[in-house]
């Protein structure tokens, strides 16, 4: 195949370590595609709070796609420069709905410049570690203003079946996916994905989906493998994704997104 004019990758379980970090040699296979002319784009559920290590692993080169398609972030000047939000209304309907309907759940909200939280909801991962940001407050506050996520966390159900319900409950306000392996259902405004912010600056570039390789592992990485015109699952993917692509990498523990772009940029 010709080179592609755009990669986009997935970060947490595709590109990543388990750990959270790029590999040198995944940094050096990202640097290839830039130096080849190619446009590399992470796409990632990550807010842009979480994304100051990993500008600086690729030295703060390119554009990411963050919160699932609801935020554009400059990794250059580590700034939004496009936002898809949701209305406090919407915001406030989708909660009422869901804490009526799914009992147990714990509410938080991702906003263009911070995160709340109700007091039940469990921290994880970066915020766990790192409270810069991360507030507390009632239920009734979290809709008080504009969000780029809601996320509903429940402490035993399955996630694909969480997901399942959630979508029937608020499904024609909000857009729900999930990206971590827990009961953890995360919403973005209605519409929004991976891959409407992906066609968009894919667009404004000239570049047709046939020119992209994508590359995920979690069901909120299937409207962008959908979409791209040659797609790739790592090994550890969730089974939805590695049943919708044709192709399949290694794990991300073992650089699969740097043996494929090694291959295809002649490294």
């Amino acid at each position: 195949m010709n080179l592609p004019r755009l990669v986009a990758t997935d970060l947490d379980g595709t590109a990543l370590r388990s750990d959270g970090t790029i590999s040198p040699r995944t940094a050096a296979a990202f640097a290839r595609v830039e130096d080849a002319g190619g446009t590399l784009v992470f796409v990632t559920a990550r807010p842009p709070r979480w994304m100051h290590d990993v500008a600086e692993a690729v030295r703060h080169h390119g554009l990411a796609i963050c919160a699932n398609g609801a935020l554009v972030y400059d990794l250059h000047t580590e700034e939004i420069v496009e936002s898809h939000l949701i209305e406090p209304i919407v915001l406030e309907e989708s909660i009422q709905r869901l804490s009526t309907r799914l009992p147990g759940l714990a509410f938080s909200v991702e906003y263009e410049g911070g995160f709340a939280h109700e007091a039940g909801y469990v921290l994880d991962g970066w915020d766990s570690r790192r409270t810069h940001g991360v507030r507390v407050a009632a239920l009734t506050a979290l809709a008080s203003r504009p969000c780029a996520k809601l996320l509903a966390q429940h402490p035993s159900m399955n996630p694909d079946e969480l997901h399942r319900q959630v979508l029937d409950l608020v499904g024609d306000l909000v857009t729900p996916t999930h990206s971590s392996g827990h009961a953890l259902i995360e919403m973005s405004a209605r519409g929004v994905t991976k891959a409407t912010a992906l066609a968009a600056l894919a667009s404004e570039r000239g570049i047709r989906p046939q020119e992209v390789v994508a590359f995920g592992d979690m069901p909120n990485d299937l409207p962008m493998l959908t979409w791209a015109g040659t797609a790739y699952a790592v090994a550890n993917a969730h089974p939805d994704v590695l049943a919708a692509v044709d192709h399949v990498t290694a794990a991300n523990n073992d650089d699969g997104v740097a043996l494929v772009l090694e291959d295809l940029f002649g490294l």
